[in-house]
């Protein structure tokens, strides 16, 4: 996404991690979306190694615990 292109959005966490983001964006003095942000670039091909809901054999359980 280019840098100039900043959109709302909505995300919405656990209390106990976003308890820890505030934390951490605390001691780094950074805002909670440029800990995200990070968070995301760092992880994010980690991420797209998982499988999709569809790739899933077996209506396995999802990380909410619902089946799929």
């Amino acid at each position: 996404m280019a840098g100039s292109d900043k959109r709302k959005q909505s995300l919405y966490f656990p209390e106990d991690m976003l308890k820890e983001i505030q934390e951490e964006a605390t001691r780094q003095d950074r805002s909670l979306s440029w800990i995200v942000q990070k968070a995301w670039k760092i992880a994010r091909n980690e991420i797209r190694r998982y499988p999709s809901v569809n790739e899933i054999e077996g209506g396995e359980d999802d990380e909410r615990g619902s089946k799929e």
